[in-house]
């Protein structure tokens, strides 16, 4: 009812194909505990009026033994467990197996946020996570630094994302919208705030996203910029010159010397920018903390090279010919 619009008193709506079998379960179990609430309820209080203490009754002997009712509350419990672990244990197999040919997405969690990375390379850039509708998707957890929890009430889903290994589960959801997703352990000061949304779309919607995730088909030094502006590299690296306080320029940063503490001065070419880029902090700069992200997972080679291409274009130093060698210029007019 609090998750999602459209649900019952109990649960929001059924939005994947394991949905069902999760709410009968419960309710199973639900009404089980209501029946037996009420029926004991009722003999406490029958039993308590009736056989309550009067005034010139005599006092009888208990009952020392009844076979009967001792077989009837064995053997009735043991039936109702039985059939909850049946159908609990089905469920639960169901949920950690996947169909072979599922669609992969790797869910990775950190305090206090999630990185949904897809089987082309790259990350969602919206920070939401997208999947297809109608169609298998199995999520690859893991967590780089703290216990989180992975939580969908829309899909009945849930499974602990555990620094240092891979846990997996999967869904096929069958609802198109928006819905919430949660972060279940208590994992730090904001860990209420760790709050994202998945996105349900047509097979159509999702392919024509995911084909243009990162960029898409954009010419390297506009995807460089696209990069720069999505992956978390424009919080401290101004392309104007400015100054952030956090770490240096990237205005005419190609092709100049650059003092480092480590190795003294450099040239920040191709194989500079590369090395630093992919190896934070590896020369660490007078003036700066050592204070950027590590970026395997986060960029691939062909993010690394186009911001390459980007940090080039927005440098004095770099002067490409439009002109192939030995190609004969234009001409100035006919000959006298």
């Amino acid at each position: 009812m609090l998750a999602d619009m459209g649900g019952g008193f109990w649960m929001p709506p059924q939005g994947s194909d394991m949905a069902g079998d999760i709410d009968w379960l419960f309710f199973f179990i639900f009404w089980i505990c209501v029946f037996f609430f009420v029926l004991i309820l009722v003999l406490l209080v029958g039993f308590a009026w009736k056989y309550r203490y009067r005034e010139g009754q005599p006092t009888l002997d208990a009952p020392k033994h009844n076979t009967a009712a001792e077989l009837t509350w064995t053997f009735i419990p043991t039936v109702i467990v039985v059939v909850i672990f049946f159908y609990g244990f089905r469920g639960y197999l169901h949920m950690v197996v996947p169909p072979p040919d599922s669609y992969e997405v790797d869910v990775t969690a950190h305090m206090w946020d999630y990185t949904f990375a897809y089987p082309n390379g790259q990350i969602s850039d919206d920070t939401n996570l997208h999947i297809p509708v109608d169609t298998p998707v199995v999520f690859v957890l893991t967590s780089t630094d703290v216990l989180h929890g992975f939580y969908m009430p829309i899909f009945r889903i849930k499974k602990d994302v555990v620094p240092g290994r891979y846990n997996k589960i999967w869904v096929q959801a069958k609802m198109l919208g928006t819905f919430d997703i949660f972060c279940t352990q208590y994992c730090g000061q904001d860990h209420s705030s760790m709050r994202r949304k998945v996105i349900v779309q047509t097979r159509a919607e999702f392919v024509d996203w995911v084909n243009n995730l990162g960029g898409g088909k954009l010419p390297p030094v506009a995807r460089g910029h696209y990069l720069w502006q999505t992956r978390g590299c424009s919080s401290c690296h101004s392309v104007d010159g400015s100054a952030t306080g956090k770490a240096p320029t990237w205005k005419d940063v190609f092709m100049s010397q650059v003092q480092t503490q480590s190795s003294g001065m450099m040239l920040a070419d191709e194989n500079y920018l590369h090395e630093v880029i992919t190896h934070p902090n590896i020369h660490p700069l007078p003036g700066f903390q050592p204070l950027m992200p590590p970026t395997e997972g986060l960029l691939n080679e062909r993010d690394v090279g186009d911001i390459i291409a980007y940090i080039k274009s927005i440098s004095v130093n770099y002067h490409p010919s439009s002109v192939l060698p030995g190609a004969a210029g234009p001409s100035s007019g006919p000959s006298k």
